[in-house]
């Protein structure tokens, strides 16, 4: 799956230039390099600064633009990261394929931060690999002027009066998902009967959509040539800071929250320096900086009081506790995949 950030992704590697030397005292050959595999944009200038400052080392950043791409590069056998940023089910996968180190959590105190209401529902509640980043929802957003004020529901994409205006993603997991809570379902069910069934109402959905597509919807929005369209919260809230005509919301059966974490691969050179990185991030004042900064919620509970108003309030990274119960992030398959790959061939093919 593509990243769901706003900005635009770039494959070269940065090395953040905020302090002249970046070294310990005295300098020279003693500094030490930490290097970030993550998506583009996705660490704030100040967050990185204040790292390099207090451990007297050079950050530097590769980026990727999919968990996919990440994961095949490591399999080819890429070294030289010491931190990985993948999503929660692309942590599942690293670890199966033994790409990943347990943490010691006797180097990250600031895990006491985490949101434990997130941790609840979490792939790795115990965080033995990995510790929560960033995490954002799958949203639908209409234009108020074409669709009124209806209740933030699934069922939207079914309205006739909405026909040949609406795009949903085209992206398996994210489609089937949603069907599948429109039934009442969990997201990642592995009930065979269950995801046929949300294929069924996925190709009722084809027949009234204009297309499944992963691009055009976030200017479709803005342009008014798409009235309802399945996308990213992420960008969509940015569209709707831009357009008043635009409403962001949840449906109220429930979505994906899925969420991007912080890892350590077996490879890394720098253990223990990434280990004070993923205590850094985690720290209060800084998950707090960096997440108005990237534009998504960090599950970091000591962070939300350093939060702004603003921030703070968005109905859409932090919705009410009875919709984000039904939120769930997006769970790695494993062998069951076929079920869903097998479902979505038909949905695909049907007319």
């Amino acid at each position: 799956m593509k990243r769901r950030h706003f900005l635009a992704a770039s494959s070269a590697a940065v090395a953040f230039p905020f302090l002249p030397s970046c070294s310990k005292s005295g300098g020279g050959s003693g500094s030490k390099t930490l290097t970030v595999f993550t998506w583009a944009d996705y660490l704030s200038d100040d967050a990185a600064a204040s790292f390099e400052e207090k451990h007297g080392c050079k950050l530097v950043i590769d980026t990727f633009d999919s968990n996919e791409a990440m994961i095949a590069k490591l399999e080819a056998g890429a070294t030289g990261y010491d931190v990985l940023v993948p999503s929660s089910y692309a942590v599942r996968q690293l670890q199966e394929k033994d790409l990943l180190q347990p943490l010691d959590r006797s180097l990250i105190p600031n895990t006491v931060n985490i949101d434990q209401d997130y941790l609840s529902r979490a792939l790795d509640p115990e965080m033995t690999v990995s510790v929560p980043y960033m995490m954002a929802p799958t949203v639908l957003a209409y234009l108020k002027s074409k669709v009124g004020t209806p209740e933030p529901s699934w069922h939207l994409i079914e309205r006739a009066d909405l026909k040949g205006r609406i795009t949903l993603l085209d992206d398996m997991r994210e489609v089937l998902g949603a069907a599948l809570k429109t039934l009442g379902h969990s997201f990642n069910s592995i009930d065979e009967a269950e995801v046929q069934a949300a294929a069924d109402l996925a190709i009722e959905w084809k027949k009234n959509i204009a297309k499944f597509e992963n691009e055009q919807w976030k200017t479709g929005i803005a342009s008014g040539e798409f009235f309802l369209v399945h996308g990213y919260a992420g960008e969509l809230i940015l569209a709707q800071d831009e357009n008043e005509d635009i409403e962001v919301v949840v449906p109220h059966e429930g979505a994906a929250f899925s969420c991007d974490d912080l890892c350590i691969p077996k490879t890394a050179k720098e253990v223990a320096l990434a280990h004070a990185f993923i205590n850094h991030l985690s720290d209060a004042a800084v998950a707090a900086e960096n997440m108005e900064w990237i534009g998504y919620r960090a599950p970091n509970t000591a962070a939300y009081a350093n939060l702004s108003e603003d921030f703070r309030g968005s109905p859409i990274l932090f919705p009410p506790a009875e919709l984000f119960a039904k939120c769930e992030p997006i769970a790695y398959l494993g062998d069951k995949l076929p079920i869903y790959t097998e479902a979505w061939d038909r949905v695909k093919n049907a007319s």
